[in-house]
């Protein structure tokens, strides 16, 4: 299975770089050239024959190749792997101790899911050996004897390859990186533009956000659902947007008619924020949607009850009505903590999820410590 030099300067790659600098010769060249790149790549040769070692050692050595590392105890490759991942695997099929398909295997589970391409070295023309080393994952073969005069443009086709792979998954964790930045940004600004038009202070979707932080952490949630939360709470009332300022901003306390308008909100929010594909956006719309519905079901805006809610929006159902209840609002004195607490217990498995409460209340010197530090 020869490789040379993938695209030849017409592929999807090489044509994708043409039309975004419109100088193609230049852009197809600099795709793919990779020459300095290649003779500095780790290569790791296992075979328990000495001869093989030394035979390919010389070769790859004589063509300029740099990084070399050879063993002839298949049981080494891994931890050699495991101390300087390698860019090639040259891999006997036959060795004691360990198969080549056990190296591969082995080796792989400290890959990290990278792509790490490996080369054959066989005896056996046998097709059903050949078909047994593609399906572990084997991107070519080197037949014993070797030809030195193979031996080469193997390696380098190959390594070109992975190579290009390396830049490509770079530029997709860049690009991804940029777009994680792109949402969070999206994220702050709606949540400018609710605080725009209520009397709460960013400090108050600061706050919450930090006491949700602490809620999801101490119910166990993994680092990045807990670092989803944190960003995706502060939409909690984007939908304030859309209620009239005669409501949103009384003083007093709202009439039936004026609440019933009031609690669109939560609908209104979850339209905004409506989405497919963004996590984090579909995090956000669904705690807009639910933070007002209530453990027992008498919640809006669609009453649902228990864990029918997402976690998520119970999770802010607790934090929010906390802030509030501690807080100065236009229409009433904040409430003393304790005062604050005592309400919360009260509800607990009525209004809110007992779990959540239970943890709120676990790591109450957190959250009052938030509550020092981003006070009004």
């Amino acid at each position: 299975m020869d490789q040379g030099p993938p695209g030849g300067g017409h592929g999807a790659d090489g044509g994708e770089e043409e039309t975004s600098n419109g100088n193609g010769t230049i852009a197809v060249m600099r795709q793919f050239d990779c020459g300095e790149e290649i003779l500095k790549a780790r290569i790791l040769i296992v075979d328990d024959q000495p001869v093989n070692n030394r035979l390919l050692e010389t070769i790859l050595a004589r063509e300029g190749f740099t990084n070399l590392t050879t063993t002839t105890d298949s049981r080494e490759a891994v931890r050699l792997y495991a101390e300087q991942p390698c860019d090639l695997l040259l891999l006997d099929w036959e060795m004691p101790h360990l198969s080549g398909g056990e190296v591969m295997a082995a080796v792989r589970r400290h890959a990290d899911n990278s792509y790490i391409p490996v080369v054959v070295i066989t005896a056996h023309t046998d097709r059903a050996v050949r078909l047994d080393a593609l399906r572990a994952g084997a991107q070519d073969f080197l037949q014993k004897p070797i030809d030195p005069l193979e031996v080469v443009p193997r390696i380098t086709g190959i390594l070109r390859v992975r190579m290009l792979t390396s830049r490509l998954e770079e530029q997709v964790r860049r690009r991804t990186a940029e777009l994680e930045r792109a949402q969070l940004e999206i994220i702050e600004r709606l949540g400018r533009a609710a605080e725009y038009r209520d009397n709460e202070t960013s400090r108050h979707v600061t706050r919450v956000s930090k006491y949700a932080g602490i809620v999801g952490r101490a119910l166990g949630l993994d680092p990045d659902r807990v670092a989803m939360l944190e960003n995706a709470v502060p939409m909690h009332d984007l939908g304030k947007i859309g209620i009239p300022d005669n409501i949103l901003l009384k003083p007093g306390k709202l009439h039936p008619l004026e609440f019933e308008s009031m609690k669109r909100h939560s609908e209104i929010g979850a339209r905004i924020l409506e989405t497919e594909g963004v996590e984090l956006l579909q995090t956000a719309h669904a705690i807009a949607l639910t933070h007002h519905e209530k453990w027992d079901g008498s919640g809006y805006p669609a009453g649902l009850k228990g864990e029918a809610i997402p976690l998520e929006g119970r999770i802010c159902a607790v934090v929010d009505v906390f802030d509030a209840l501690t807080s100065d609002r236009p229409y009433k004195k904040a409430w003393s903590v304790d005062k604050s607490l005592d309400l919360l217990r009260r509800q607990s498995g009525s209004h809110f999820d007992p779990r959540v409460v239970q943890a709120f209340m676990d790591h109450l010197d957190d959250v009052l410590a938030v509550r020092d530090r981003f006070s009004d």
